[in-house]
């Protein structure tokens, strides 16, 4: 296997031992950055020249026993998260373009564990899509298939983690964008617990968490990631659970229908019941239980976060105001219809939501479903409605826990026949984001079609 295959824990086996080096390792993700990158445009403002000296340093400190948690380990980060001397162009031509003046709180410490930042990764306009579709990044295509999208709005993350440019990558999540992806690219992505990795820039719902080909590497990153910081008044000191899970007697609500949004297809309802029956079969107690949103709130959430961007879009100057993508803008023109009243009572679905969610784990430990009614849909568009009037119809199984600030994490629960993954989203109660991963590992490694990752022309 190309070393830039590699977990990130067999890569710190390698280092330990002192088999492979982080040179050698940022020069085989390099070489496949340059093999693949022109078909899949996952990146933004990558540094090879600051990578490789980076690799050069960690391969200092693992000779001298210095070494962190990550050293030497290939990472990226999504171009929102704040990296010193990077503009952040939130996917957009409308932004005015300055540096960042320093590193927002999960790229510091990702830094600080030695881990090789050597790219930023692509995001849609504003992070508002579900797709790559971005006036400012060329189009981020699927690796499995380039004519499907990688989802959004983590678009480069899962792209280049799914093609294998290194082992985590870093993406954020307020409604989906972090699973949706990683669904989408067979990949486990993590929405951790609200707090649990500080933001830097906090918002209702916003979260940051790894994009992995394996549930342990995004657990390790998950923890190098978390704790406290005085940029963030949301975020929570380090949590104290593990990556274990015993299967056996755990009671796992099993939601196939979302209730409002996208039907969903026949084979992501048969991948997922199939990932329950893994889990019934080890002895847990599987109980189908019906949807957990309704209408109401899924138009709540729209409401509130349109008037959100028409309030942010309307302060640009006109004349950058006009480079914001067309769907973006078409979202957005009916803003002004709505009152005072219609957008507060939006902002009370978001908790009405997070309440309805909370009810469910009363009575169980796990909710599996889903993470989209769908597989990927074609990589131009940048909803798989192709409505900016019908924007969210897909993201009915993921926002709950946004809303409610519960972790869930994705895992690949299977294939359609025409060979795009499916993936299965495992919500859990708060601060058992690890007992999440551990589950997420558990079902990957009880999946009986286990199939070779991507390779792109």
């Amino acid at each position: 296997m190309n070393l830039a295959d590699l977990t990130a824990t067999e890569l710190l086996a390698k280092y330990r031992d002192g088999s492979v080096s982080p040179v050698e390792v940022i020069e085989d993700v390099l070489t496949r950055v340059d093999q693949v990158e022109p078909q899949l445009c996952a990146l933004y403002a990558p540094d090879p020249t600051g990578a490789r000296a980076a690799a050069h340093e960690s391969e200092r400190r693992w000779r001298d026993g210095t070494a962190g948690a990550l050293d030497g380990v290939p990472v990226t980060v999504k171009e929102n998260i704040a990296t010193r001397g990077t503009p952040v162009p939130q996917g957009t031509a409308a932004t005015a373009l300055s540096p960042a003046t320093e590193d927002a709180p999960a790229a510091a410490r990702l830094r600080a564990a030695g881990a090789v930042i050597f790219s930023k990764t692509t995001m849609p306009e504003y992070g508002m899509l579900s797709s790559g579709v971005s006036t400012f990044h060329r189009l981020t295509r699927n690796p499995w298939d380039l004519t499907k999208t990688a989802g959004g709005s983590s678009a480069g993350a899962a792209a280049a983690a799914a093609a294998g440019y290194g082992p985590i990558h870093v993406g954020t999540d307020i409604g989906g964008s972090i699973r949706l992806p990683a669904g989408w690219c067979g990949l486990v992505g993590l929405k951790p617990t609200h707090g649990r990795i500080a933001v830097g820039n906090p918002y209702a719902g916003r979260a940051i968490g790894p994009l992995t080909r394996t549930a342990p590497d995004a657990a390790l990153a998950l923890q190098v990631m978390s704790g406290y910081d005085p940029r963030d008044h949301t975020s929570i000191p380090l949590a104290s659970d593990v990556f274990e899970v015993d299967v056996d007697g755990l009671r796992v609500a099993l939601l196939l229908d979302a209730g409002v949004g996208l039907p969903v297809d026949p084979e992501v309802t048969a991948a997922v019941s199939a990932a329950a029956a893994v889990l019934e079969k080890a002895g847990a107690i599987v109980e189908p239980i019906t949807p957990i949103i309704t209408r109401d709130m899924l138009d709540g959430l729209d409401r509130f976060w349109r008037i959100r961007s028409a309030t942010d879009i309307a302060a640009l100057p006109e004349e950058r105001r006009a480079k914001v993508l067309p769907q973006i803008r078409e979202w957005v023109s009916t803003a002004s219809d709505l009152t005072a009243s219609d957008v507060f009572d939006g902002y009370s679905q978001m908790g009405a939501m997070a309440a309805a969610v909370g009810r469910v784990f009363t009575t169980y430990d796990v909710i599996l479903s889903p993470v989209a009614p769908i597989t990927a849909f074609p990589a131009e568009l940048a909803y798989p409605t192709d409505d900016p009037g019908k924007p969210f119809e897909h993201i009915a199984f993921t926002v709950p826990y946004n809303m409610s600030q519960h972790p869930a994490t994705t895992v690949n629960a299977g294939w359609s026949t025409s060979g795009l993954p499916i993936g299965a989203q495992l919500a859990v109660p708060h601060h058992q984001d690890l007992r999440a991963l551990a589950l997420a590992d558990y079902l990957d490694t009880h999946r009986a079609d286990t199939r070779p990752w991507p390779t792109t022309p």
